[in-house]
Parts: C-alpha cells; structure tokens; sequence
C-alpha cells in the first residue's frame, strides 16, 4: 500500500483558495481605489485595503507554517525535470511576492505618514520614518510588484490548465476543493 499523499490537505487546499480569493479582491480593490479622487471616503476605503494586505500577511504565515509541517503531495512522474524547476519557481515567486507586496504597501503607508491600523482598533508599528520622497518610491515599487503578481498568477492558472486539458494527467486535483 502506498504512502504517497496525492493531495494537498485540507488546511492547505482552504488557505489556497482564500488566499486566491483575497489576492483579487485586493487587487481590484486597490485599482479601484487608485482611481478615486482624494477624500476622506478615499481614505476610509484604503484602511479597509490596508487590513486587506495585513490579513493576508497573516494568511501567509499561517500558510508558510502549515506547509512547512505539511508536504507537497508528488508531482506527477511524466514532468520533465525544467517543468518540476519552473513549477518550483513559480512556486517561490508567488509566496515571495505574496510576502513583499502587503510589506511594501505597509512601508508607503508608513513612508507618508499613515498608521496602519487593523480593524480600525489596533495600531501597527511604523515601518520607517515619514518620508515623502521614499513614499512615492515604495508606491512604484508597490504597483509594479502587484503587476508581477498578475502576471505570475496567470502563469500559475495557465500552467493549471495546461495540465488539466492538455497533459491530462490529474495535477489539478492536487488542490480541488472537491474530494
């Protein structure tokens, strides 16, 4: 009888999806919000955006520790050795940039003098210094962390379908929300 897992378990399939989820949701939502003029409803908004990236910070940790006493599930056998390295990194790209985007985003925030204040009750740290200048460094550095992340995420979906339709060979199942 074998041992090989060829799922991942149920904590880590949930994480998976609400993650995703709120990655999105994030996302638009602070497309959204970019667009709008300044105001104080602007402002209230982005704190919800701000609790938004610091939940899913906490998300990513809880994952990281799930996943460290959790293994991956097998890849399938038929992957060649660049697609189980490419999987790997895109892997690494999307947990990192999952790590240094709600960073960034609490450093401008710090940077323009701006408490992070979760759920309207509790007050995070400052990061760093006011510093106009460096705010509008780390919001560049935001966006375009953000705009990898899309890029990255269509990858990972596409690289999904690809063996779902293409390769056939059951990869997808690893993470269905369907037993």
């Amino acid at each position: 009888m074998s041992t090989t897992r060829t799922r991942y378990s149920t904590a880590q399939i949930l994480l998976h999806w609400l993650m995703a989820a709120l990655l999105i949701g994030t996302f638009l939502f602070g497309n959204y919000l970019a667009d709008l003029p300044l105001s104080p409803a602007k402002f209230h908004l982005i704190s919800y955006h701000k609790w938004l990236g610091i939940s899913l910070l906490a998300l990513l940790l809880l994952r990281v520790l799930v996943r460290l006493s959790k293994r991956a599930p097998a890849l399938p056998a038929g992957m060649s050795a660049a697609a189980r390295a490419l999987a790997h990194i895109g892997h690494a790209t999307l947990y990192l940039l999952m790590l240094l985007i709600p960073l960034s985003g609490w450093l401008m925030s710090s940077a323009y003098g701006f408490p992070v204040v979760l759920f309207g009750v509790l007050p995070l740290p400052d990061l760093i210094a006011a510093n106009p200048a460096l705010a509008e460094q780390l919001k560049a550095a935001h966006g375009l962390l953000n705009n990898v992340l899309v890029i990255v995420v269509v990858a990972h979906v596409l690289a999904a379908l690809k063996h779902q339709f293409i390769d056939k060979d059951g990869l997808l199942e690893r993470m269905s929300l369907r037993r």
